[in-house]
């Protein structure tokens, strides 16, 4: 039987987001890229998202360019129907992605029709693809989960976005608390959890350590690690604070932290990591996220295929 990795601790963690040269972080990279093979192997795991339901948000989060402080200029739409949800899937599993994530904007999903609609299109796609559904809509309650679940659901993403001693900074419309407490219905239930957050929104390390701190705790199934991407129109927008090796060392901590776990990039990534985006995998990540984002553009598919391949890793088969 295979010994459980231990992780480090959030004060060692805290010392490499510390790290000051390329050398010693290179040296830190043989060990989470170590970590990585040993639990993963050569797979990496890539995942597709839909916009299903696009602005129209009463939450102040101040990095959302959907939120009703934002002032930028995005299309904004309710549910989508369920035909487009499950060609995007198609589309997504066609890509090679084993999840798809339906993302919906808001608070939570309170009407029972469009959750009834989202329900049908978990179980469509459940029942015409073999990929696995997943699905963001904010602060549900356990009934709301157990109709996800009964449908078909696999995972439920809910992003903790920062630290809790940062919070508030960056979203006064609800507190981290309910954050929590989704985060823990649906894993109370059986559902598989994806939670993670953003980082470069001014908070500082050992903030960053915190959230990570915070995600092992909670035994989050699946870590996505997003780097802020600063639209116009919204309160971060003039914040520009990470370099590709900041990035490279918040990823490297989170695995060194959380070796079992799933390390998901997702946005941001283009804009932040620019030419080391390959080095994911070295700092320690399994996962990636691929195609468009919420209100922004990824880049080509094919892209991220050959950076994954020229990286000498594979794409996870679907199951």
């Amino acid at each position: 039987m295979a010994h459980k990795l231990r992780g480090i601790s959030a004060k060692e963690a805290e010392n490499v987001l510390k790290i000051s040269s390329l050398d010693s972080l290179v040296s830190v990279f043989e060990k989470t890229s170590s970590i990585r093979s040993r639990t993963f192997g050569e797979n990496i795991s890539t995942c597709s998202i839909v916009n299903a339901r696009c602005g129209i948000c009463p939450e102040d989060c101040a990095f959302c360019a959907q939120s009703s402080v934002a002032k930028a200029k995005i299309e904004r739409y309710p549910l989508i129907q369920e035909g487009v949800i499950l060609d995007n899937a198609k589309s997504a599993e066609r890509g090679g992605s084993s999840h798809y994530g339906i993302v919906c904007s808001g608070r939570a999903i309170n009407d029972q029709k469009d959750l009834s609609r989202i329900c049908r299109s978990v179980e469509k796609i459940r029942k015409l693809t073999k990929i696995s559904p997943c699905a963001s809509l904010g602060i549900l309650d356990s009934n709301s989960l157990r109709m996800l679940k009964d449908a078909g659901l696999k995972r439920y993403h809910h992003n903790l976005e920062s630290s809790r001693s940062f919070f508030a900074k960056i979203c006064s419309s609800r507190d981290y608390n309910s954050q929590i407490s989704t985060v823990k219905e649906a894993k109370s239930i059986g559902l598989e959890v994806c939670s993670g957050g953003i980082f470069g929104m001014g908070e500082t390390k050992k903030q960053r350590i915190e959230l990570l701190e915070q995600i092992r705790i909670l035994d989050i199934d699946c870590v996505p690690l997003n780097f802020l991407n600063p639209i116009k129109g919204t309160p971060l927008e003039n914040m520009n604070e990470l370099t590709p090796l900041e990035c490279l060392k918040i990823i490297a901590a989170a695995r060194l932290m959380m070796p079992e776990k799933s390390i998901r990039i997702c946005g941001g990534r283009e804009k932040n990591l620019r030419d080391f985006q390959s080095w994911i995998f070295s700092a320690g990540a399994d996962a990636l996220m691929v195609g468009n984002y919420l209100v922004t553009s990824g880049r080509p598919l094919a892209d991220d295929l050959q950076m994954i391949k020229d990286a000498g890793m594979k794409i996870k088969n679907i199951i």
